[in-house]
């Protein structure tokens, strides 16, 4: 039975049916100011779709999925790079993450908020 199933997940990839995979759309439009993004991640390979972006870029920082969202977790972002606008980046190794994207290059919080200035640590 193991044989099967691995044989049949084998074809569903080979088709581009992978099960499992988790996507997250962002999506401002507020005048001047305009932000489309999408992420995916599947079998650990994450892609990030910077659609458009009014600033020029879509800036994203990847924090653990421990920490839920929680404006007061203190993990440290597993990544922050920026991806042109119409542009896409693929990393490898991905999985337990929650991206936050932003216009401006400003660190948010793990709840993807900016960071309340002069917050306690």
């Amino acid at each position: 039975m193991t044989k099967l199933v691995a044989l049949l997940q084998f074809l569903l990839a080979l088709a581009g049916c992978s099960p499992g995979g988790t996507t997250w759309t962002s999506r401002v439009d507020a005048g001047p100011v305009a932000l489309h993004s999408k992420a995916s991640v599947q079998d650990g390979v994450a892609r990030f779709d910077c659609v458009r972006s009014s600033s020029g870029a879509c800036h994203y920082t990847l924090y653990p999925d421990a920490c839920g969202g929680d404006a007061a977790c203190r993990l440290a972002p597993l990544q922050r790079f920026s991806v042109a606008s119409g542009d896409s980046r693929q990393l490898t190794g991905m999985v337990g993450f929650r991206p936050c994207v932003r216009l401006d290059d400003v660190l948010p919080g793990a709840d993807c908020h900016p960071a309340a200035a002069g917050g306690a640590d």
